[in-house]
C-alpha cells in the first residue's frame, strides 16, 4: 500500500532554478560584508539571468537533497533526503534514502515511479504542459524565468548571509504552482535553497548541498532496476482538461 504523502511529481521538486546551489558557508567578516553589498547591489532580475548563465554552462550535475514538505493533509512535516543527478537536454532522477526509500526518474516524456515497499514500477507519460513541467524545464536549462514569471525580491527567513532571495510567480496560472521562492548564492550564483507553495495550501522546501558540476554519469543512471518478480504498471498518465 503506498503511502500518504510518498507520490512526487516533479511540480513539487520545486521548479526551481534549482539546482544548483552552493555548499560553501558564507565568510565571515570582511568577506561577508563585501558579499552583503554584492547582493544589495543585484536586481532580482539581474541574479535570475546570472542564475540562468550558471545552469546553462552544465551539461550534467549532482547534489544531496534534504526536502521538507509541509502537507494540508499531514500534522506533522514530511522530512527526507538524497542524493539528485541531471542530465541535459531531458533527464532527471531523485534517489530517496529510508526509512522509505524510492526512486523517482524522469527522461524524454516518461516518469517512473519505483517504491520498494510497493515492489511496484509504474511508468506514466508525461505531457510536456503537465505535471512540473516548468520545474523539468528549469533543471534542464531550457526555462526563461523572467518570460514565465514574474520576478520580484522577497526575502524569506532562514536566509544566509550574502545570499538573493527572491520571489517567482507564474504569470499564467494553470498548473499546481501558486508561486516558489529561490535563494541564489550571490558567490557562484547557484541555487541553495527551493521553496514551492501550491494553490491547495501544501509547501515544498529543498535544501542542497555537496554540488557536483558536469559529472560523468553511468549509461543506465537514468533506468531503474527492479526485481524479477516486481509488478510494473503503465499508467495512461493525466488527461488534458
Amino acid at each position: 500500500m503506498r503511502r500518504t504523502g510518498s507520490k512526487f511529481t516533479l511540480a513539487a521538486a520545486l521548479l526551481a532554478a534549482t539546482m544548483l546551489f552552493s555548499t560553501a558557508a558564507p565568510a565571515r567578516g570582511e568577506a561577508s560584508a563585501a558579499g552583503a553589498a554584492e547582493t544589495a547591489a543585484v536586481t532580482p532580475q539581474e541574479a535570475v539571468a546570472r542564475l540562468e548563465k550558471t545552469l546553462a554552462a552544465l551539461t550534467t550535475f549532482q547534489a544531496d537533497f534534504e526536502q521538507t514538505s509541509y502537507l494540508a493533509s499531514m500534522a506533522r512535516p514530511l522530512r527526507e533526503k538524497g542524493r539528485l543527478s541531471v542530465q541535459k537536454p531531458d533527464m532527471m532522477r531523485w534517489e530517496y534514502e529510508g526509512p522509505e526509500p524510492k526512486t523517482y526518474v524522469y527522461r524524454q516524456g516518461l516518469f517512473l515511479t519505483y517504491i520498494p515497499e510497493d515492489n511496484q514500477l509504474i511508468r506514466q507519460k508525461l505531457p510536456e504542459e503537465q505535471s512540473g513541467a516548468d520545474m523539468r524545464r528549469l533543471l534542464t536549462g531550457k526555462a526563461r524565468l523572467a518570460e514565465g514569471f514574474a520576478v520580484e525580491d522577497s526575502p524569506f527567513p532562514g536566509g544566509a548571509p550574502g545570499a538573493v532571495q527572491i520571489k517567482l510567480t507564474p504569470k499564467e496560472q494553470e498548473g499546481e504552482t501558486n508561486y516558489i521562492l529561490l535563494e541564489i548564492d550571490a558567490k557562484d550564483w547557484m541555487v541553495r535553497r527551493v521553496v514551492r507553495f501550491d494553490w491547495a495550501g501544501n509547501k515544498t522546501e529543498y535544501a542542497f548541498s555537496r554540488f557536483k558540476a558536469n559529472p560523468k554519469l553511468p549509461k543506465d543512471a537514468f533506468e531503474i532496476k527492479v526485481p524479477a518478480d516486481c509488478e510494473i504498471i503503465d499508467d495512461p498518465g493525466p488527461r488534458k482538461k
